[in-house]
């Protein structure tokens, strides 16, 4: 798939082949319970090095389409949740890191656009057989991929705090 859409689980497998490795996967049987209720909008927030982008892998993986990834969760605890095999790879995932955006531009308008021109071009290369109403509009993009395909988006968004890391004393950027 695009580098955006659908990154498949090579990130993961590589969390899963380090030394220091601890099973977190009872996170997507919590998140498993929010998919599809009012509820599904989940901030995990923890200090920096505690493992979100390690958490972002894992969701990614598991949810998304692109791969097969049972190999790598049927021995975690996820695996003995009813839900396990329900949402296994059963959506489209866009995962983006925000820090690679703001490195990259210089204002917080320019990095919103570069990310929006991104996630498009991702989208309309993938999904081709989709009859687009405005490819200028991300949302309207994925308004249309749900109604031409029915395929729900899981979206996880890592490195999300980093505006308040660069723009401290610029709350608007904030």
């Amino acid at each position: 798939m695009g580098s955006y859409l659908n990154p498949g689980n090579k990130g993961f497998c590589e969390s899963l082949n380090s030394a220091i490795y601890v099973d977190k996967s009872g996170l997507i049987e919590k998140t498993n319970t929010l998919i599809n209720t009012r509820q599904k909008f989940v901030c995990v927030s923890r200090p920096r090095r505690f493992g979100k982008s390690m958490a972002a892998d894992m969701l990614a993986a598991y949810y998304g389409r692109n791969d097969d990834s049972s190999n790598l969760f049927d021995n975690l605890i996820i695996s003995e949740s009813q839900s396990y095999k329900t949402h296994l790879n059963q959506y489209d995932v866009i995962k983006i890191n925000m820090q690679e955006f703001l490195s990259v531009t210089r204002s917080m308008d320019e990095m919103l656009s570069m990310l929006k021109r991104y996630l498009v071009f991702d989208l309309t290369e993938c999904f081709t057989q989709v009859h687009f109403r405005d490819k200028d509009n991300l949302i309207q993009v994925m308004k249309d991929i749900f109604a031409g395909t029915g395929h729900s988006f899981i979206i996880l968004i890592d490195e999300w705090d980093c505006f308040f890391r660069e723009y401290q004393q610029n709350t608007s950027a904030q």
